[in-house]
Parts: structure tokens; C-alpha cells; sequence
């Protein structure tokens, strides 16, 4: 979003019907495991996320494998597949309205090149220490950004999604709360988010803090509470500690490779790294105002210089030990997102064994996982629990 040695295989479990395609649209989740990571009562004040099963299956940008990444056909596409939370990133537009990007750079993730009248909207900016050259959110008031239209960010290894190119427009995380709410009461069932506070300080650095802007529509929505069907997360600890101090919703600190420093601490000279943050003390530091951590998968499982696992790290133990849950990132179908273990054939955009990587990460003990691939992260769950 690191490490472990433990395995919660929760009781059995019957998915009932395929996730490959539409047919199991409206399947309630199933139930959460009676002994798994959240019946432990892991997080500040017990587990946030009581009503999701474990481990849990987050829709990365929401079915990004199958659809262009943040938009509405991603997330209803993830939901439809049985993906138990699905996730948005914000970045707010020149006016000071949140909209689901992964970045802020929109050069790739929309057709903004094809726009003359936008041509010279396009400058190269530092984004947390990162030269980046292309058009931008900030620079688009959103009644602009709502003339382009969404594509696929990686073509080459996602040629099939290139055939929705242009069919959905970049979404308001307003709009994706009332189609949570929508989705919610057709089905009966809530419908669980997962939103992420991208580049936090640099967008108040620029007058365009997210957190306020956050709290604001979680208020306005009823999304506010201890309780309610939202995780919070960012790269930056003290945006956390900003929104713990506007809104109980649950938090997490997301967190990179080791050796990383996350942008905040850095602008605030506090020496610190990913590897400081994930000892023992660390963790205690994040728990004290965040209910779980989203660690890289090679925080849990590092790999050798052959891109093969080696031995677990002792991470997911000792943030359990901290009450903090564990939502490791990100697990692909792909043979070049894959570990070298599960890698099959020399096509690097072919499937290899996701199945076997998702055991693997599944037999750390993590709570949840973020995936491209909704459906294969389900089937992989049904087998791990049910064994």
C-alpha cells in the first residue's frame, strides 16, 4: 500500500456461483470468517469493518484489470464482480472540487492531448519531489475536466480495455457517493469505500487542501462515523492525523518501500522512513491515531534480486500486535505484476498463477488485499477459507 508469519484460515465458505462474469452481480458478501483477523478485535476501539469478510477484497481503482481505472464503469464493474470495498483516489480540480484520479497528471488517464483548446494547459510541474510534464487537475476547473473523457492508463499491457476509451468521464467523489448510496439501497447492503488523500501536501501548499474538502462530503453523506462503510488512507501519516482530528471514520497509513520517506515527514524534516515506521515503535506511533496500515506486498513477503519470494517479514505479527489491521497493495493477474514464482510463459502481459501468489500473501495472515482483479482475488479467498 509487510510482514507476517501467520495463518487465520477463517470457516467454510461458498462463493455459490462463478464471479467470472454478470451472474453473481447481486451476491451478498459472504459471511466474515468467525476466526479471522477482525473477530480478534484488531484496530483502535476494535476492528473497523466488522461486517466484511476476511480476508477482505478491496477493488483496486475498482475492476482497473478489466476497465479504465477510476471511472464509474471500474467501480460498478467491481461491484458487480462481489469486490467487498472498492477504492478512489482524490485530487481536487482548480474550483476546489475532489474528483477520482490516481494522480493529478491526467496526461495518460484521459484524452486531454486531443483537446486543442487545452494545449497550453500543458507544464511541467514537481510533484513531491517528481518532475512531471502534462496536464494537470489543479489547473481545470471541473466543469472543464468534465468535457475529457477517460482511457486506459497502460494499453500495452491492457489492450482490451482500450475498447471503453472515451465511454466514461472523470467522476466527482460526490457523484461516487451517491452511486454508493444508490448501489446500497438496490442491494440492500452497504456499500463499503476506500479513499485515498493523494498528495496531501502539496495540494495544500498550492491552497487546495483535501482534508477539509474530505470531511465536508463524508459529513454531508453520513460517512463521518467510527462506523461507517469507509476506510481513509494516504501515503502521508499526517494527513491521517489531520482527518482523525475532522471525522471518526477508519484510517490507514499507506506505506511504500522500506527505504522511502514519505513526502510530509520529509517537508517536515522529521528523518524517518518506511523502515522506522513499520518497527514496533512505529507502529504504536501510527495506531495512536489510525486503525490499520496498507504496507506494499513486498513489505509482507520481500523478493530477491530474481523477483522470487523469500522469507515473510514479521510485519503483519507485529501490527496485529498494535491492534492495527493490514490491507497490503497491489495483486495483478499479469505475469509482469506477478512474483517470479508465479510467472508463466515469457509473455509478460499473459496471466500467470495469481491464484498461488494470492495463497501465498493470504497465508501471511493479512486482513485484505488490493486487486485489479476482483473476481480472482474472490475465487483465490473461497479456496484459501474453505480449505
Amino acid at each position: 500500500m509487510t510482514q507476517g508469519a501467520r495463518n487465520t484460515p477463517g470457516r467454510r465458505t461458498v462463493l455459490g456461483a462463478a464471479v467470472l462474469g454478470s451472474a453473481a452481480l447481486a451476491l451478498p458478501a459472504p459471511a466474515q470468517a468467525a476466526d479471522g483477523p477482525a473477530a480478534l478485535g484488531h484496530g483502535a476501539g476494535g476492528a473497523p469493518g466488522r461486517d466484511l469478510p476476511v480476508p477482505t477484497i478491496v477493488g483496486h481503482r475498482g475492476a482497473s484489470g478489466y476497465r479504465p481505472e477510476h471511472t464509474l464503469g471500474s467501480y460498478q464493474l467491481a461491484l458487480d464482480l462481489g469486490a467487498h470495498v472498492i477504492e478512489q483516489d482524490l485530487v481536487p480540480t482548480k474550483d476546489g472540487h475532489l474528483v477520482c484520479r490516481h494522480e493529478n497528471d491526467i496526461s495518460a488517464t484521459t484524452d486531454v492531448a486531443d483537446h486543442p483548446e487545452f494545449a497550453s494547459r500543458r507544464t511541467t510541474k514537481s510533484i513531491d519531489g517528481t518532475g512531471l510534464t502534462g496536464w494537470f487537475t489543479e489547473d481545470f476547473t471541473l466543469a472543464e475536466l468534465k468535457t475529457l473523457r477517460a482511457k486506459e492508463r497502460i494499453p500495452g499491457v491492457r489492450q482490451h480495455n482500450t475498447l471503453y476509451d472515451g465511454r466514461w468521464s472523470v467522476p466527482t467523489f460526490e457523484e461516487v457517493l451517491r452511486w454508493a448510496d444508490e448501489q446500497g439501497r438496490r442491494r440492500g447492503r452497504r456499500v463499503w469505500l476506500y479513499t485515498e488523500t493523494k498528495h496531501p501536501t502539496y495540494f495544500r501548499s498550492i491552497g487546495l487542501g483535501l482534508e477539509e474538502r474530505f470531511a465536508k462530503l463524508l459529513r454531508a453523506y453520513g460517512r463521518d462515523r467510527a462506523d461507517s462503510a469507509i476506510f481513509l488512507q494516504s501515503f502521508e501519516p499526517t494527513s491521517m492525523r489531520r482527518m482523525a482530528k475532522l471525522v471518526s471514520s477508519p484510517r490507514v497509513v499507506l506505506l511504500d518501500a522500506a527505504a522511502g520517506r514519505p513526502w510530509d515527514l520529509r517537508t517536515a524534516g522529521d528523518p524517518r522512513t518506511v523502515a522506522d515506521l513499520i518497527t514496533p515503535e512505529g507502529l504504536k506511533w501510527i495506531a495512536s491515531f489510525a486503525q490499520g496500515i496498507g504496507p506494499t506486498l513486498d513489505l509482507i513477503i520481500p523478493k530477491d534480486a530474481q523477483g522470487r519470494l523469500t522469507e515473510p517479514t514479521t510485519l503483519v505479527r507485529d501490527a496485529h500486535a498494535k491492534g492495527l489491521i493490514l490491507h497490503p497493495y497491489t495483486l495483478r493477474d499479469e505475469n509482469t505484476f506477478l512474483p517470479a514464482d508465479f510467472r508463466r510463459g515469457s509473455d509478460p502481459n499473459a496471466y500467470g498463477d495469481a491464484f498461488g501468489a494470492f495463497r501465498a500473501y493470504f497465508e501471511q495472515g493479512i486482513d485484505g488485499i488490493f486487486t485489479d482483479n476482483p473476481d480472482t482475488g474472490l475465487l483465490a479467498r473461497a479456496d484459501f477459507v474453505s480449505r
